[in-house]
């Protein structure tokens, strides 16, 4: 985890480059494909996933090394071809384990935060989810393990194949010629983002489209046919907790209200969007059509709202780079806390911006918390003695958050 932490290091201020630069590339020539508090929530549900990951919060079910001890049948040498198959297998469980989550009731929870945006640029690329907790993964890496690949190879590059995901979520690059019949583009990436009937679950693999063209899944982007980008039944909030497990609750819902003992036990396990006959028609749910306008979630934000929002996610970033830079100093123990608060932080502002009645107050008792966080004797002497810089940061942006909602607090009467 250490490693994977100053990796992050390099790789997060790269990533954020490049998406000011799209942001940069669409206000000059006027194909602006941001909306502020749509890309903050992108960047915070980022933000999300990297601690649930350092913090390794995932309960493993079935595990690479156990596959890789039972199934081994030839052990191929450390060569690049050993590492080009490797890749090769890492590709095809993605697209398996991809096309599971959109098949599935249950697995979907753990991958709609992905398909949340109703934009599609860079920084959708990094809504990325918690929610996915239980480890199975394993399981599609079984040609891996057949082949001997060593775990070690997978989990150097694992991170390599996810990252090799993100330069496609834009809607600046047409289609690339020849590189259409063998790589995953954004011209095929943006069909999969899509909601039009024609494009819902294709396009499904993450490097090479050739999974896609074999199994069934491919098409190709329409020039009659835009895509309309977002969820069958969107979310409406820009949080990224509520994303995470919306759909779970929505399952857990329809489980107690219907009256099927079968539809009960059996819900979870159905297509994508199941749900029991007497449930839907006693509790519908909006679901939206690309054949009829429908209005994009866009609350109406104040200008000092938008700055606090602003501060927000830069302070929270400051602490989730300290985080990542001095994640040796911190015991097992110390780096839960410090994740939990940046959890918590993340739930609190974006839950401000959606304008819930009780956001006020939860932010405001979240700030205090956070003063008192570094104020505990506990707390202070650890980090005074092992990360100074980060005690005196904690202490000024939660007590400079506190005075900003009080200003905020004063504009409540007015346009939010």
């Amino acid at each position: 985890m250490e490693v994977y932490a100053k990796v992050l290091l390099w790789v997060i201020p790269f990533f954020l480059i490049l998406i000011i630069i799209e942001i940069a590339y669409g206000h000059f020539t006027g194909k602006q494909t941001h909306t502020f508090m749509d890309t903050l929530s992108s960047l915070s549900s980022g933000m999300s996933n990297i601690l649930k990951d350092i913090l390794g919060l995932v309960v493993v079910i079935i595990s690479y090394p156990y596959l890789l001890e039972k199934l081994s049948l030839i052990s191929l040498e450390n060569s690049f071809s050993l590492y080009l198959i490797a890749f090769v297998c890492i590709d095809f469980a993605s697209y398996w384990s991809h096309r599971l989550n959109h098949k599935i009731n249950f697995f979907w929870n753990q991958h709609v935060i992905h398909h949340s945006s109703e934009e599609f640029n860079l920084a959708c690329a990094l809504r990325q989810s918690v929610s996915d907790l239980l480890g199975y993964t394993a399981l599609f890496l079984i040609p891996a393990a057949f082949l001997g690949v060593p775990h070690e190879v997978i989990t150097v590059l694992s991170p390599v194949h996810l990252f090799g995901q993100f330069w496609y979520h834009t809607q600046h690059i047409g289609k690339l010629g020849v590189l259409e019949y063998f790589l995953v583009t954004p011209s095929q990436h943006r069909v999969h983002h899509a909601i039009n009937p024609i494009y819902i679950d294709k396009n499904l693999a993450a490097i090479f489209c050739v999974w896609d063209r074999w199994f069934g899944t491919f098409q190709e982007e329409l020039e009659e046919e835009p895509p309309v980008y977002g969820v069958l039944k969107p979310v409406h909030t820009w949080n990224p907790m509520i994303i995470n497990f919306q759909h779970l609750w929505g399952l857990i819902q329809d489980a107690w209200y219907t009256s099927s003992f079968k539809d009960k036990l059996t819900l979870w396990w159905k297509p994508t969007g199941y749900r029991p006959d007497d449930v839907n028609l006693k509790y519908p749910r909006t679901k939206i059509s690309t054949n009829s306008p429908f209005e994009k979630y866009n609350p109406e934000i104040s200008f000092f709202k938008k700055v606090w929002a602003l501060f927000q996610w830069l302070c929270i970033t400051f602490l989730l780079f300290f985080l990542l830079s001095k994640y040796e100093s911190f015991t097992s123990s110390q780096a839960l806390l410090m994740g939990g608060l940046i959890m918590i932080s993340i739930f609190g502002f974006t839950a401000l911006m959606d304008g819930y009645d009780w956001s006020y107050s939860f932010e405001l008792g979240r700030n205090f918390f956070g003063l008192l966080f570094f104020c505990f004797p506990y707390q202070t002497d650890f980090y005074l003695n092992n990360i100074p810089a980060l005690f005196f940061f904690g202490i000024i942006y939660f007590s400079l958050s506190i005075i900003g909602l009080q200003m905020l607090g004063q504009k409540r009467r007015g346009p939010l």
